[in-house]
């Protein structure tokens, strides 16, 4: 269903008549990267000092907006109201017949709080799912929107009105008029979110803990988007109506994979977008054949890839590093508690095992149980007799495992006690849990078990602390 709904845009922007193309901002003059890069960093060039000026400010209005959009989970309204003011934006053209940017925003801002209108009509009188209200709103106002910019192609001097590239993005093509409109858009969204902060922090975490505090929910909601229409008529002035939904939500998930405090992430994804609108805006610059809104959502689909790839917690590869050396250290630690095991089988009475004896117990090969021993010697748990056939635990080493050994035992006992396992059902959790029990936790389990002394298999639990008189 959401697939079909997606498509549907697809397909009524293949009934346009004229070429679709974005604007590039240095499509008149051809010189080396390296000139055209000092150009754009001095800012001396007038059309320089619009396009970045645009491209921030575009970055910084979705990068706030769309953490709200990411948080609430409304990813898919701000595809659909951006969608959706296309036919405001050319109905605003057709009340003057000029490209008049207020004319333009206030049309826009019209169109898009009438989809929102709609949207929660049809979610409030109809079975329908979110997705679905969305899919028909955004499609349907789209479509109204394309026939009417087809429209308007047949009017004198419509094509300068450069419409058409509202579609795809203008941000070549950016001036003072509409750069004081994106100024004064984004500045009011900007100060409306930092004194309003606390109310929309409640409103998108806990709509009924807003509700019980008395808070204008239903006012704050559409207060919220109307904002969020303010930032795509922005953006879509720069990367059109097709592509401004990334610019909303792509800085914003990213913000969202690294941190967990919400005020950070509206920090970050501000930031993020405007890292892309610039990026996107100079590459563009460099580059005469790249128009400018595609390389900004290809700037920030690459920050979201950094930091899908690399985020502290949430990061693909610091999350395979650190299940890998979860894996590595269980490794280690289950070799311990095998030494510790065949020195309990012996009464204590050896004073090394053999590397041959402990490749038949842990059932690995020799190769194996030399490469774990190595990483032992390294953190000083245990030594090897000169011909490196003995393997003898350190104080540090045996303690470790007497350790092990009293966490599994412990649990094993913390399970037939007070759940009620049989004592035949515990041993594989018990394997799990040793190598993650804290010594706090490890404490509180004496202490509930009275301090026991055997485990439910009858084996002494080493290292119990004494019973207080």
């Amino acid at each position: 269903m959401r697939t079909t709904w997606c498509l549907l845009p697809v397909l009524l922007l293949m009934c346009l008549p004229s070429v679709a193309h974005a604007a590039r901002p240095s499509d008149m003059v051809e010189v080396n990267a390296w000139d055209q890069l000092l150009r754009f960093v001095s800012l001396r060039d007038e059309g320089v000092r619009y396009l970045l000026g645009g491209s921030l400010l575009l970055g910084l209005g979705c990068g706030v907006l769309g953490s709200f959009m990411v948080v609430r989970k409304l990813a898919l309204a701000g595809d659909a109201l951006a969608h959706s003011v296309l036919p405001g934006v050319v109905l605003g053209f057709l009340f003057t017949l000029t490209k008049d940017p207020l004319n333009l925003f206030i049309g826009a801002v019209v169109a898009g709080m009438i989809s929102m209108g709609a949207v929660t009509a049809l979610r409030n009188t109809t079975k329908l799912k979110q997705d679905a209200v969305l899919g028909i709103v955004l499609s349907g106002f789209f479509a109204i929107g394309i026939c009417l910019l087809t429209m308007v192609q047949g009017i004198p001097h419509a094509d300068m009105a450069g419409l058409d590239h509202i579609l795809f993005g203008q941000a070549a093509a950016l001036g003072p008029a509409d750069l004081r409109a994106m100024a004064w858009s984004t500045g009011i969204s900007v100060v409306l979110i930092v004194v309003l902060y606390p109310k929309f922090l409640v409103l998108s975490f806990d709509t009924a803990f807003a509700q019980s505090l008395g808070l204008p929910v239903r006012l704050l909601h559409h207060l919220l988007m109307l904002l969020l229409t303010f930032s795509v008529v922005v953006a879509m002035q720069a990367v059109g109506v097709v592509l401004v939904s990334a610019m909303l939500i792509t800085p914003a998930a990213a913000a969202y994979l690294i941190t967990q405090r919400f005020h950070r992430m509206l920090v970050w994804a501000a930031l993020f977008g405007m890292v892309s609108g610039a990026l996107g805006a100079l590459l563009s610059f460099l580059d005469t054949d790249l128009p400018t809104g595609p390389l900004m959502v290809l700037a920030a689909s690459a920050i979201f890839a950094g930091a899908f790839l690399f985020s502290p917690r949430e990061g693909v590869v610091v999350k395979w590093r650190r299940a890998r050396h979860r894996s590595a250290r269980v490794h280690r630690e289950n070799l311990l508690k095998a030494v510790y095991h065949i020195h309990e089988r012996e009464n204590f009475s050896l004073e090394g095992v053999t590397l041959l004896e402990l490749a038949a117990v842990r059932r690995q090969t020799i190769d194996e149980v030399q490469q774990l021993v190595k990483k032992l010697e390294q953190r000083e748990l245990a030594t090897r007799s000169p011909d490196g056939g003995m393997l003898f635990l350190t104080d540090a080493g045996m303690a470790r495992a007497a350790q092990l050994v009293r966490n599994h035992r412990l649990w094993e006992l913390y399970l037939t006690n007070a759940a009620d396992y049989a004592p035949d059902h515990v041993h594989d959790d018990a394997e799990r849990i040793e190598h993650v029990l804290g010594e706090p936790i490890v404490r509180e389990l004496e202490k509930r078990l009275d301090f026991p002394q055997l485990d439910p298999h009858g084996k002494p639990i080493p290292a119990v602390a004494s019973k207080p008189a």
